[in-house]
C-alpha cells in the first residue's frame, strides 16, 4: 500500500509540474550528453596519441638540387654518398636510437602521390624535388634533441625535424575543445540543478496540505520526502536515457557513418567505448537530481 501510495504521488507531482519537468529531462540531457561526449574524446584523443606517437620518427631530411638552389642550410650543396654514410654510421653509434630506415627520393615521391593523389598539386611535383630522409625510431621519444644538436647543422642536412611535434597543435586543439564541452557541460548542470530544486520546491508548495496531513499521523521526515526525490529521479534518469540515445546516434551517424568514410587516417574509437560510458551516464542522471531534491528539501522546505 505505500509503494502505491508513493508511486502514485510521483506520477502527480511529474503531470502537476510538467513544463518544469520537460525542462529537467531536456537540461539534463543536455548536460549529461556533453558529459559522456567529453568522456569520448578524452579517450579518442588517447587513442590517437597512444597511435601516432608510436609511429612518430625523427626525420632527417637532407639536400637535394633543389634546394641547394634556394640557399638556407643547403646553400653547400646538395647532400653527397660520403655525407650519407657518415650520417648513418653516426646514427647506428648512438645508443638512444632504436631504428634508422633510410627513405630515397624515389620512394618519397612514391609515398607522396600514394597520400596526396587526390589533391590537384600532386601531378606538379616531380621525384627530384623530392628529399632523401633517414627516419629514426628512438627509444626515447624525449631525446629528440640529441638528435637535432648532432645533426642540425651538418653539411647535407636541410633540416631535423621531430613528427611527435608536428603532432602536438592537432592534439592541443582536440584537447582545446575537450574543455570547451566540459565548460558548456558545467553550464548546463549548473541550468539542470536549478530547474530541479525549483521544482522540488514548487512541487512541494502545491502538496503542503498532503504534506501536513502526513506529518499529523505521525509520518516520518524521509518518508514525506521519498514522492520530492523519486520525482527528481525518475526526471533524471528519462534526461540521462536521453543522453544515451544522443550519444548512441551521434556514434552511428556521425562517426561511424561520416567522419570515419571522410577521415581515413584517424582511428576511430568503436561501440565499446561508447557502450561502456552509458552505465555512468544513466548513474550520474538518476543520482544527481536525487542528492540535488534532498538537499533541497532538507535546506530550504524542513517538510
Amino acid at each position: 500500500m505505500r509503494a502505491q501510495f508513493v508511486l502514485s504521488e510521483i506520477g502527480v507531482g511529474l503531470r502537476r509540474n510538467l513544463t518544469m519537468t520537460f525542462a529537467v529531462i531536456v537540461s539534463v540531457a543536455l548536460s549529461l550528453a556533453l558529459f559522456g561526449g567529453s568522456l569520448l574524446l578524452r579517450e579518442q584523443v588517447s587513442s590517437m596519441k597512444g597511435y601516432w606517437y608510436d609511429k612518430a620518427n625523427v626525420s632527417i631530411f637532407l639536400c637535394n638540387k633543389s634546394e641547394a638552389q634556394s640557399g638556407g642550410s643547403c646553400a653547400k650543396g646538395a647532400v653527397t654518398e660520403e655525407q650519407k654514410k657518415q650520417i648513418k654510421a653516426d646514427l647506428d653509434n648512438m645508443n638512444i636510437v632504436k631504428k634508422v630506415d633510410y627513405e630515397s627520393a624515389e620512394d618519397a615521391y612514391k609515398h607522396y602521390q600514394e597520400e596526396f593523389r587526390k589533391a590537384p598539386i600532386a601531378g606538379a611535383v616531380t621525384p627530384d624535388q623530392m628529399q632523401e630522409s633517414f627516419r629514426i625510431k628512438l627509444k626515447d621519444p624525449t631525446k629528440y634533441d640529441v638528435i637535432t644538436s648532432a645533426f642540425a647543422q651538418r653539411p647535407g642536412v636541410q633540416q631535423v625535424q621531430d613528427q611527435k611535434q608536428v603532432l602536438e597543435p592537432l592534439f592541443n586543439l582536440l584537447n582545446g575543445m575537450n574543455y570547451g564541452a566540459l565548460g558548456v557541460m558545467a553550464l548546463m548542470l549548473v541550468v539542470a540543478l536549478t530547474l530541479i530544486v525549483n521544482t522540488v520546491r514548487v512541487s512541494a508548495f502545491s502538496r503542503r496540505r498532503e504534506t501536513g496531513i502526513m506529518r499529523l499521523v505521525g509520518a516520518s521526515s524521509f518518508y514525506i520526502q521519498i514522492p520530492f526525490i523519486m520525482e527528481a529521479a525518475v526526471a533524471g534518469l528519462l534526461g540521462g536515457m536521453l543522453a544515451c540515445v544522443m550519444l548512441i546516434c551521434g556514434q552511428h551517424f556521425l562517426v561511424n557513418n561520416w567522419l570515419a568514410h571522410h577521415i581515413d587516417v584517424i582511428q576511430f574509437i568503436g561501440w565499446g567505448s561508447v557502450l561502456s560510458k552509458l552505465p555512468m551516464v544513466l548513474a550520474v542522471g538518476l543520482l544527481m537530481p536525487a542528492l540535488a531534491a534532498f538537499a533541497a528539501l532538507w535546506k530550504y522546505l524542513k517538510v
